[in-house]
């Protein structure tokens, strides 16, 4: 698991406020540039006016009298060349985008106007849009040929107008960048905001948007919202009428795995027209952990229903994935829709994998669920 932050452990950094930086090891840089890159420092002399200069774990410790500079976990050593950290002027510092990671997700709120049982970002009711000025800025400097970046929350539409603002900008600083917005889609109902939104004409912008049942009242509990089911649906409609791509997402668990098939046969019957549909493992985070006796099930115990599941997905020719499984505990038709999905820096696998000779294919686990809860069964495929 990669360490994204961390508070300095020395530190002679001067920003007034959280500041942006991308990372360097470049000593040709003009002066007018210097003061929004971060030096990576190798022991050799370098000239003044960057904005800091990370160490790590104090290895070039006799750079510690320059102004700006910063000694960063060493853990965090694997910070390269286009790598993008905010830096605040205690010291701390987040990995906010990493170069050659195909994982990079910005986060834009912890506000939500769910309260998902199993959420792993739980909302927080609080002003955090400097959130949302942070992404607005660092779409600047995120590299033209970034192939994908994500937004999340909490909910990014509860921003209304930024949120279409922000989309927007993307097309407009990373036009070949394929954009995937993590939304329950309840905004969406409000034909006006779609209208906006798809106006903006973004040729490739994914809305993943949880649907947890088939049934109303069910859904309704799992988020912890009532007449949420009914403003997602008319949302998604609302969006397709307009042609813009919509991912569902199914979390599976105790609570939404009774009527999983029957989900599925909804949207293949009511939403044939969506781009794709994700059914997914749960992440032991947030919510989840203080939820996890009414939440839990072990995958091996409904891998005959995902077999089902998908089955009703492909025969009504609706792109669809399992995501956040492990491959010794799928059936074997459910591999041709099998992806390894977990982000990077949150993948890990148990030592009950080391022996597995298709440890390369498996998708792992979160780092999460070897704290807190992974099946019993885990088979590795040996000989």
């Amino acid at each position: 698991m990669l360490k994204l932050h961390g508070n300095a452990l020395d530190s002679n950094i001067v920003v007034g406020s959280r500041q942006l930086f991308t990372v360097t090891r470049s000593s040709a840089l003009v002066n007018s540039e210097k003061r929004r890159y971060a030096y990576l420092l190798d022991g050799m002399d370098v000239d003044s006016d960057y904005g800091c200069y990370l160490d790590f774990g104090g290895t070039h410790k006799s750079s510690s009298h320059m102004d700006g500079y910063l000694n960063l976990p060493k853990e965090m050593g694997y910070l390269a060349e286009g790598d993008i950290i905010s830096v605040e002027p205690s010291g701390h510092a987040n990995v906010v985008f990493r170069v050659k990671s195909p994982h990079n997700t910005i986060l834009l709120t912890e506000r939500c106007n769910h309260y998902c049982l199993m959420c792993s970002q739980p909302p927080k009711d609080v002003d955090d849009s400097w959130l949302m000025s942070e992404a607005m800025g660092l779409l600047d400097l995120i590299p033209k040929e970034t192939g994908n970046i994500g937004f999340s929350g909490g909910e990014p539409t509860l921003y209304g107008a930024q949120f279409i603002e922000l989309i927007s900008k993307a097309k407009k600083s990373l036009p070949t960048t394929a954009i995937d917005v993590l939304s329950n889609g309840r905004r969406f109902s409000d034909l006006q905001f779609t209208q906006a939104y798809a106006a903006i004409n973004h040729p490739d912008c994914l809305l993943g948007i949880p649907i947890y049942s088939d049934d109303p009242v069910r859904h309704d509990y799992i988020v912890q919202s009532s007449g949420a089911f009914d403003e997602t649906v008319r949302g998604i409609l609302n969006l397709k009428k307009y042609n813009q791509k919509v991912e569902i997402r199914i979390v599976i668990h105790k609570q939404s795995i009774e009527r999983l098939v029957q989900t599925c046969e909804f949207i293949a019957r009511n939403l044939l027209f969506v781009d794709h549909v994700a059914l997914m493992g749960l992440e032991m985070m947030g919510f989840t952990r203080a939820n996890l006796d009414s939440l839990w099930i072990d995958p091996i115990e409904y891998k005959d229903t995902l077999s089902e599941a998908v089955a009703v997905l492909n025969a009504y020719g609706i792109r669809a994935s399992v995501y956040n499984h492990q491959l010794c505990l799928v059936n074997p038709d459910v591999l041709p829709n099998y992806v390894k999905s977990i982000s990077d820096w949150k993948n890990e696998f148990v030592d009950e994998c080391n022996p597995c000779q298709r440890k390369s294919e498996c998708g792992g686990f979160f780092s999460s669920s070897k704290i807190h809860r992974y099946s019993d069964n885990i088979s590795p495929f040996i000989g």
